[in-house]
Parts: C-alpha cells; sequence; structure tokens
C-alpha cells in the first residue's frame, strides 16, 4: 500500500483499479460535496482530512472523477494539486466563484479563463513571475462548447488571480480603512486590460500545470459585479454556481 498523502488524506491505492484521472476541484467543500452528490453515482468519501474534502465518483458515461476541495486561496490550492499529482490525476477543472469587472459580465453568468494576470505569492515559488498562467487550450474550448451546448450565458477571457479577498481586489468596505497606494485605482487599471474578473486561484494553478505537465482549465460563476458595487449578489449565486458545475461535468464527460 503507497502512504498516504498528509494533506488529502488519501493515496493511489484507495481509488481502485480504475483510478481517475480528471478532478473537479473547488475552494468549498460544501461544493465538492454538492457535485459528487448530485452530478456521480457510486460515491465514496476519500476524506475530510483538513477540510479538503475529496469524492470518488462514476460520471454517467461511466468514468471514474473526483469532487475535491482545494481550500481558499492558491496557497492551500498550491498544496492540494501537488498531491493530486502525486496520486496520478492528469487534468483539474477548478470550479470557483468570482466578481466581474466588467459591465457586460453580469452576475449569474460564467467566467471561462484562458488566462490568468496572476499576482499571487505562491505562484512565484513555482515559476518566475514571467512565466505564463495559461489554461489548457483543449480543455478551455471544451468547456466553451459546453456552455454553448447548454446554451448557458457565458464569458471566454482573462482572469486577474490575487491573494486577497478585500485589499488585492480594491475592497474598501472592509476591516481595512486603508488601501495600498499600489491597489488604488488598480481594478479600472485591469478593466482598461480587458481583464473580465477577480478570483483567488486560477492563476496559480495554471502555473502549476505548466510546470507539473498536468492540463488545467478553470470555468468561475459570478457572483459580484464589480462596476456597480461590492457585495456578493444573493439572489443570482446558485444560478452562477450551478452553471459552473453543469458546464465542468458536461466538459469532464466529453473529454474523459
Amino acid at each position: 500500500m503507497g502512504s498516504t498523502l498528509y494533506h488529502i488524506g488519501f493515496n493511489r491505492d484507495d481509488l481502485g483499479s480504475n483510478p481517475p484521472t480528471l478532478a473537479l476541484l473547488s475552494g468549498d467543500p460544501q461544493r465538492a460535496y454538492q457535485i459528487a452528490d448530485q452530478y456521480l453515482e457510486n460515491v465514496q468519501r476519500l476524506s475530510e482530512n483538513r477540510g479538503l474534502h475529496s469524492y470518488w465518483g462514476v460520471l454517467p458515461n461511466g468514468c471514474p472523477i473526483l469532487s475535491a476541495t482545494s481550500g481558499m486561496g492558491a496557497p492551500s490550492l498550491s498544496i492540494v494539486v501537488n498531491e493530486l499529482v502525486q496520486i496520478g490525476i492528469k487534468k483539474i477543472i477548478r470550479i470557483g466563484t468570482c466578481g466581474s469587472i466588467q459591465d457586460h459580465v453580469k452576475t449569474g453568468s460564467i467566467v471561462i479563463s484562458q488566462a490568468a494576470l496572476c499576482r499571487q505569492g505562491a505562484a512565484n515559488d513555482i515559476a518566475p513571475i514571467e512565466y505564463p498562467a495559461s489554461a489548457d487550450p483543449f480543455l478551455t474550448v471544451a468547456l466553451v462548447q459546453a456552455a454553448k451546448e447548454l446554451e448557458l450565458t457565458h464569458h471566454l477571457g482573462i482572469t486577474a488571480s490575487v491573494d486577497t479577498f478585500y485589499e488585492g481586489q480594491e475592497r474598501t468596505d472592509s476591516a481595512n480603512p486603508t488601501l495600498l497606494r499600489s491597489l488604488q485605482n488598480i481594478t479600472e487599471e485591469y478593466r482598461a486590460l480587458n481583464i473580465l474578473n477577480y478570483e483567488m486561484e486560477a492563476g496559480t494553478l495554471f502555473k502549476m500545470a505548466g510546470v507539473y505537465h498536468f492540463a488545467a482549465a478553470c470555468v468561475c460563476g459570478v457572483l459580484a459585479q464589480r462596476t456597480r458595487h461590492e457585495q456578493i449578489d444573493l439572489d443570482h449565486k446558485d444560478l452562477a454556481i450551478d452553471s459552473a458545475i453543469r458546464v465542468a461535468i458536461l466538459t469532464a464527460q466529453n473529454c474523459e
């Protein structure tokens, strides 16, 4: 028997005779459970170690798959992804949430990231700042095709991946009354650069994919319209998350 990976709490032997090579990775452990419960068959809970919930299951087409939790932010994701690659995962689709910084990207829709502006410390430990944070083109096109097939409102473009939810995304309605000068008006600058959204993990995931030799893609439900206000749009939260999940599931079925 192989050694249990310290953080994810399971190893390759726990995946059976037909181990999955694709993982759906969510920051929220509840989302990882939701995917397993609603979309997979013959589900087995692999671990809930450190709040990093992982489930093995089978897609409707019979292919095995993991639904796993990355935790919030790039440092946690970097640990989980490293260990998932160690147990044989070759493809990872991040299913996340995000805030739009463009008027035409509305709450309830989804953003599929073709690349990321990566402002993340964890990524700098994996590759130089100049190293491209780009998604796998084949997985990304598959996500777009799935969104079209499902007739869901979707956007393809560049994502800003940053380390903090408040300061790094230029939120002023928080416990910190003062933003660093380097972060003041940064959202306007990113908007002018045709960046679609803020989130906190994709850039590091994409850099890891390039260095570790696996395929990565990202689809996020839009929960906030940052051109209007800083708050999460709770009325469209479920729609956005469900749309992102459905696109990822269909993509996984088509590419396995």
